[in-house]
């Protein structure tokens, strides 16, 4: 494994690989040689089309080189590469997987004055939002797997029958092969190694694509990564979405995306192709009902810092409020007041506040500015990819800004007349990604969790919730399948085997089983398929 390279000499890489970027082209890395870089259409905002082409070519650095010498292979042969090493057993070992691990953590400690200068350039995302959801949490993730590696490793017995009670009888949780992890721009760090650390604590191989929409990330990534794991287990690719549907095409034994819905269709369209199971870590329009009996300054904290955080570019971010006309009117003046404490009189000079990913996002949102009424910022700078943090009033359910997951800093607010009138609006629609409720009632915040559906739920809070590996991280319906985080990761990742281990005594005693079927074995049989708990071993 070559020693990583100083800081001075990332800045130069990425300075020169952003020289030599090329259209068109998907490059897929196992080695330190700079990459070649694709075309730069959107994943999450344009169609996967699956052209006939020539195959999709792999920079690949030889085994036997050291220093650049690049050798070019198909995708094809670089998948059916890390498959061999799957199939001769290298990734199953513990050891194994614990090095990747470590390496992981290397990568975080050794790099991360490079990582925060990336999410800078391509999200101006200040250091403590980075810190507090990219880095921590992938940091905490990697802690949490190698201190119970083994344990989660490990085959879980389960209870007996009667007929069974001489018998093992356990889950063993093996990986599942190749897997493809597809990771959006948004969060380009913490959403590229939580999963990562999932699959490969599992024991799979992996191929990791980065969003190409977040450029800077992708390129710390593809040149710095690959040195930190083992790479006959590990690959980048690179590319848009006619890249990514060409990579589909292959076979997977197992895909996590995260990303649109719409896109989630189409990954999930090119998997049942192979019969691949498939996580989908989708979004969707996330509610945030405010009881009247509500402190409008708190509620008013928690929301904004919520749906303001990374410049409201985060799917569980709450979408839009619901409450009365006459909380509204309070809420307003709290919601002004905190805006103008979080991020200043200008929040545009704010070094707390972010900018928007790319112009054709920034155009989408400016769009959305114009429904409803602005009750609150509005302003907005295409030079600067800047939006203040806004709030719309007076928003109408057929309006554009109600039809879509916003992915900004616009909070729209629709009123309701009643707790019974926000649930079923809420029903209306898809289910979301997150559901939120603020209320001094606890029996208010149960009655909307209890006759609700969502991937997640908080009461009187944001999206704390993610932040806890205990929890699992998913939607439902429309805004996914699967969860991850924490041991949830390994299990999504892990085929749950059902093992029973039998000898070959006791057969006069099995014999009930068989033919000539008679009453009395079938009533004997019956009784001893019950599972019990208890430690008889007559049978």
């Amino acid at each position: 494994m070559e020693r990583p390279r100083s800081l001075p000499e990332h800045s130069q890489l990425i300075k020169g690989i952003a020289g030599i970027r090329t259209q068109g082209q998907a490059a897929l890395l196992t080695g330190p040689g700079s990459p070649q870089l694709r075309s730069s259409a959107c994943l999450d905002c344009a169609e996967l089309p699956v052209p006939q082409r020539a195959p999709l070519k792999a920079s690949v650095q030889s085994d036997q080189t050291a220093g650049g010498n690049i050798g070019m292979d198909s995708v094809g042969d670089t998948l059916q590469r890390l498959r061999e090493t799957f199939s001769a057993g290298r990734t199953r070992p513990a050891e194994f997987r614990a090095t990747q691990l470590k390496g992981l953590g290397r990568f975080l400690r050794d790099n991360k004055q490079l990582l925060q200068e990336a999410l800078a350039r391509d999200l101006r995302k200040p250091d403590f939002e980075s810190e507090v959801s990219e880095f921590s949490m992938a940091q905490h993730e990697i802690h949490l797997a190698l201190r119970n590696l083994r344990a989660w490793m490990k085959d879980e017995k389960v209870p007996r029958s009667l007929g069974t009670q001489l018998d093992r009888a356990f889950i063993r949780k093996e990986p599942f092969g190749l897997v493809l992890i597809i990771v959006p721009w948004n969060y380009p760090l913490n959403l590229s190694l939580v999963p990562l650390v999932g699959a490969l604590a599992a024991g799979n191989c992996v191929v990791l694509k980065p969003s190409e929409i977040s450029k800077n990330m992708e390129q710390v990534l593809a040149e710095v990564l690959p040195r930190y794991l083992d790479q006959s287990c590990f690959a980048m690719v690179l590319g848009g979405p006619e890249e990514t549907g060409q990579l589909l095409e292959h076979r997977f034994d197992y895909i996590f995306f995260t990303g649109s819905p719409r896109v989630g269709r189409i990954v999930m369209t090119a998997a049942a192709k192979h019969l691949t199971p498939v996580t989908l870590e989708l979004g969707g329009k996330n509610p945030c009902y405010v009881d009247d009996n509500c402190d409008p300054e708190t509620v008013a904290n928690r929301v904004a810092f919520f749906r303001y955080f990374n410049t409201g570019q985060t799917c569980v971010a709450p979408d839009y409020v619901l409450c009365s006309p006459e909380m509204q009117e309070r809420l307003l003046p709290a919601l002004q007041s905190t805006i103008a404490r979080f991020f200043g009189e200008d929040p545009q000079s704010s070094p707390n506040l972010g900018r928007i990913i790319n112009d054709k996002h920034f155009q989408r949102l400016q769009g959305l500015l114009g429904c409803g009424r602005v009750a609150i910022g509005g302003q907005s700078d295409q030079s600067d990819r800047y939006i203040a943090p806004t709030v719309l009033v007076d928003v109408q359910e057929t309006e554009p800004v109600m039809q879509e997951e916003i992915f900004g800093p616009i909070l729209p607010i629709v009123n309701v007349r009643s707790l019974d009138e926000a649930i079923d609006f809420i029903n209306r629609r898809e289910k979301p990604l997150a559901l939120y409720a603020f209320s001094k009632s606890s029996e208010v915040v149960k009655q909307v969790l209890a006759r609700t559906s969502s991937g997640g739920f908080c009461g009187n809070d944001g999206f704390m919730h993610v932040s806890l590996a205990s929890l699992p991280f998913g939607g439902v319906g429309a805004s996914g399948m699967g969860g991850y985080h924490g041991k949830f990761s390994f299990d999504t990742f892990s085929h749950h085997r059902a093992c029973l281990l039998r000898s070959q005594g006791m057969e006069k005693v099995y014999s009930i089983r068989y033919p000539p079927y008679t009453p009395r074995n079938l009533r004997m049989l019956l009784v001893a398929m019950e599972t019990r708990s208890c430690s008889c071993t007559l049978l």
